[in-house]
């Protein structure tokens, strides 16, 4: 009985052994494979990068279309849209274009944004700024969550100076007329202006 263990381990063994020197050697890489993975590789990145300069050249030629059909100011290219909207509906659209609801930066900025909007829109209307104060009343933010460093509220109004509305209005306006913001309630309907950063 132990004999018929020892043969069937013997031959278990050299089966085992058999089968080593059968399976083909192992193939150390060759230098031509890791050339040519070094060449795919730097296609991959040429192409790539051809990708992401496309890419660019598209979003600099959506600009410049946006920039004819608006006006350019400092650096940004607004584009009024006269279709009246609920300020969230307006931002949205906006960004769906790649842009955001305009928010002036500096006096000649919001003086020449008054100008377009007269000239595009209507000497009466209002449009929507891309500030609110939703998240904390009285504290005014851009769209990007940060504390506005410029305000043209309108002040003519001794007994009541803008912004007034308390908690039912939390969305800037700025008027065509005067160039002055206003807070309004922001399920009115306003039209707007996207504004977007020349890259």
């Amino acid at each position: 009985m132990e004999f018929k263990g020892v043969c069937l381990l013997l031959g278990v063994l050299l089966l085992v052994n058999c089968s080593f020197q059968q399976a083909p050697p192992r193939k150390k890489p060759l230098k031509k494979d890791v050339g040519k993975d070094a060449a795919v590789e730097q296609l991959q990145k040429q192409i790539d990068d051809i990708v992401q300069e496309l890419n660019l050249l598209k979003e600099q030629q959506a600009l410049q279309t946006v920039c004819l059909k608006g006006i350019k100011i400092h650096g940004k290219c607004f584009l009024a849209e006269p279709l009246k909207k609920r300020y969230h509906t307006a931002s949205e659209d906006c960004n769906a274009l790649g842009g955001v609801l305009s928010a002036p930066t500096s006096a000649d900025e919001n003086d020449q944004l008054s100008v377009y909007i007269r000239q595009s829109i209507g000497p009466d209307e209002q449009v929507w700024l891309g500030i609110n104060d939703m998240v904390s009343e009285g504290k005014w933010m851009d769209q990007t969550g940060f504390s506005i460093a410029y305000k043209n509220w309108d002040t003519s109004n001794r007994r009541s100076p803008q912004p007034d509305g308390g908690q039912a209005q939390n969305c800037a306006v700025l008027a065509g007329t005067g160039g002055k913001w206003f807070d309004e309630n922001c399920r009115d309907e306003k039209a707007s202006v996207c504004q977007f950063n020349i890259v």
